[in-house]
């Protein structure tokens, strides 16, 4: 593992994860704590499952860390590890946050869901709101750990109904139980079939890794129109992925994991600065609207 900092700086912070070199996480927060007027230095940190021990013992206890954003593959092998998780993580199984307390405890978050939740709504999934079940289900591709957050932003954005599509029937079965608790109806179906199914479903999210869907792009053409059906894809690079492209020429709506990867960093950063000088969470709307404003031109959206 490796890792950077700069002394004298008001607190530190980092993406973890293996590969992480392709991370645009440091963009995010240095816009965010540049329009805060907050010294946090927010660098990358290369880290396999394997060292999450030795780093966590070197690092959870020294002074000037806020958290972690964490990403593959840890979000599941970290939540053991936290002396305090959300509802959401326990739920979950994984999560993409560390919070430092002063005291040294860590607290384990999931942010992904409110940047699924908060990207699918920007793709134009008004159709369904909290209170409201859409009568098509909610499709997603794949089903690793931001499968499962997955789930739990359909059942925000007031779906009852998901379909996931898999190669390994073993894998999605895993996401039963965590569909049960948040209510929702789970059909686990091949991911041959999510290209014919495309067009019966109210949203769809990719959470496949880069390319890893390019295989489905060109198929998209003999399904029909997908006119009004946002897609999320969670990869971001490249982009646009040939899975975007192959959703856009059906017709419908794609929307880039780059704007999920703003909303949940947006949180964390709330996260990390609750009771700094300027925390995030203490701005006023139209101040929280300035500082997205910024975070989103970093990333150049």
């Amino acid at each position: 593992m490796t890792a950077s900092t700069t002394p004298g700086s008001m607190g530190r912070a980092a993406v973890l994860g293996h590969p992480i070199g392709h991370s645009q996480s440091p963009l995010l927060h240095a816009a965010a704590y540049g329009h805060l007027g907050l010294d946090i230095d927010y660098t990358r940190i290369d880290l396999q499952e394997e060292g999450v021990e030795e780093f966590l013992a070197a690092y959870a206890h020294e002074q000037g860390w806020l958290g972690w954003s964490v990403t593959m593959p840890l979000k599941a092998a970290m939540v053991s590890h936290m002396a305090v998780t959300s509802s959401r993580v326990k739920t979950l199984g994984v999560l993409n946050t560390v919070i430092r307390q002063a005291d040294g405890s860590l607290h384990g978050e999931n942010t992904d869901v409110d940047g699924i939740v908060e990207a699918l709504r920007e793709a134009g999934l008004g159709s369904v709101s909290a209170g409201q079940s859409s009568e098509r289900p909610l499709g997603i591709l794949g089903a690793g750990a931001t499968a499962s957050a997955a789930l739990a932003a359909a059942a925000e954005l007031g779906s009852t109904e998901v379909c996931v599509y898999a190669r390994s029937p073993e894998r999605a079965a895993s996401l039963a139980p965590v569909a049960q608790v948040l209510g929702l109806q789970l059909t686990l179906r091949p991911s041959a079939e999510f290209v014919v199914e495309a067009p019966s479903l109210s949203a769809a999210i990719s959470t496949l890794p880069p390319r890893a869907a390019d295989g489905l792009a060109e198929e998209f053409a003999a399904v029909g129109n997908l006119a009004g059906i946002p897609l999320l894809d969670v990869a971001y690079d490249p982009w646009p992925s040939q899975l975007a492209l192959g959703w856009e020429r059906a017709g419908g709506t794609v929307v880039s994991g780059l704007v999920m990867l703003l909303h949940q960093a947006v949180r964390q950063v709330e996260l990390f600065t609750d009771g700094a000088q300027a925390p995030a969470a203490a701005q006023s709307a139209e101040d929280h609207s300035a500082m997205v404003h910024q975070m989103r031109s970093a990333l150049g959206l």
